[in-house]
């Protein structure tokens, strides 16, 4: 992620220039835009701030008068307001006539891309400025990963793993011993904890049919104890501080030491849909060719269509991941949108496939990738290839 001061001009204007814009606009009131947080300086800001970054030129803050203090060393102008029309003004007098990149996407289409509210779209509109998509810009300066945040998210990676078998090859032993997946899911945020590093809420754990709830949350009292021969799905996630660039994976296991066929032939489509999907990215980078997020999707998809439980996989393949979880660059969607935003490299995304049988069992096996120096990297270096069974 890049700050507004080291932002590379350059790069800027080419971005801008096929955009056929004359600027990006980076607005924020309130934290509602995640991707002007990331790049403007001062946080959380109680009022409108609007920072004009042309294609050539010096750079322009529209900043309240209470809230100037973080623009001190601002290297551009800054044009102060306190009233609503000395704010008109400074916007008419900076866009007026001009062709603005934000944070928007046509018909909610991506949603983590559609930041701007509209009425402040209708009101640059009213003073004579067109808005396109910034959604190229954002890829490259919001949600890239620098050197030391990938180094950060690798090692959170290669520990989340080894909690991960650490637990589950605890838990599928103590079937019908009372154990519950809130005791599991306190073991494991102990665990991350332990290891030094950071979570913002707790994993998911499900048992037998709580394993087909994707976002299944486990409450004491009120959540289920592990029976002999049940699926067991653990998704955790975690980083080494907060603001880290986190990694999120999921982990499966079996509660017997005999998998039946019908575990067994789902756990091994979602795992061969997760491997679909990073090949399929992989040989776009080779080839060269644009690194389409619904291509992914689709590529693991076509892998759980073809063995008969597609209606079963009822979420996208894959978000993107950046200082947020869920971050703001490409996901892996064909499904809930039809995300053709391209990867770009220093970008990063979870693999994360999923079928889930309505009070039966659920299975998902999630990775994480990232577009390193050498092509796709995946997270943790060794992915999970078999159900964790008793032993």
């Amino acid at each position: 992620m890049t700050a507004l001061a080291e932002l590379d001009r350059e790069q800027v204007a080419r971005m801008l220039e096929q955009l056929g814009a004359d600027g990006w606009l980076l607005f924020d009131f309130h934290g509602c835009n995640p991707v002007a947080q990331r790049i403007l300086p001062g946080g959380m800001g109680t009022r409108r701030l609007f920072v004009w970054v042309p294609r050539q030129g010096a750079m322009t803050a529209i900043v309240h008068r209470i809230e100037m203090q973080p623009f001190d060393g601002f290297q551009g102008n800054i044009i102060p307001y306190s009233r609503h029309a000395e704010l008109h003004e400074a916007l008419r007098t900076t866009l007026a006539g001009k062709t603005a990149a934000m944070e928007i996407s046509a018909r909610d289409a991506v949603p983590y891309l559609d930041r701007i509210p509209w009425g402040v779209i209708d009101l640059l509109q009213s003073l004579g400025v067109t808005v396109v998509s910034s959604a190229g810009l954002v890829t490259r300066f919001a949600a890239s990963w620098t050197a030391a945040e990938t180094a950060e998210h690798v090692q959170a990676a290669e520990l989340l793993r080894e909690i991960a078998l650490a637990a589950l090859e605890r838990a599928v032993r103590l079937a019908n011993t009372g154990y519950t997946e809130s005791a599991m899911k306190a073991e494991v945020v102990a665990a991350i904890e332990r290891a030094g590093m950071f979570l913002d809420h707790g994993p998911i754990v499900g048992f037998g049919p709580n394993a087909a709830i994707p976002h299944y949350e486990p409450h004491p009292g009120a959540d289920r104890t592990l029976g002999p021969d049940e699926v067991v799905l653990l998704d955790l996630f975690a980083g080494m501080h907060a603001g880290a660039v986190f990694a999120d994976q999921t982990w499966m296991g079996f509660s017997g030491s005999s998998v039946p066929a019908r575990v067994a032939a789902v756990w091994q489509t979602v795992r061969d849909a997760r491997d679909a999907a990073i090949d399929a990215l992989r040989s776009l980078v080779a080839a060269g060719e644009p690194v389409l997020g619904y291509l992914g999707d689709q590529a693991a998809r076509g892998v759980i269509e073809r063995a008969g439980f597609g209606e079963f996989f009822v979420h996208r393949t894959g978000h993107s991941i950046d200082r947020d979880l869920h971050g703001s660059g490409p996901h892996l969607d064909d499904y809930e949108t039809h995300d053709d935003r391209a990867l770009q490299p220093g970008t990063g995304c979870s693999v994360e496939p999923g079928i889930y049988l309505p009070g039966e069992f659920g299975v998902r096996s999630e990775v994480n990738l990232y577009w390193g120096n050498q092509g796709i990297v995946v997270t943790p270096r060794t992915p999970q290839i078999s159900l964790v069974t008793i032993t």
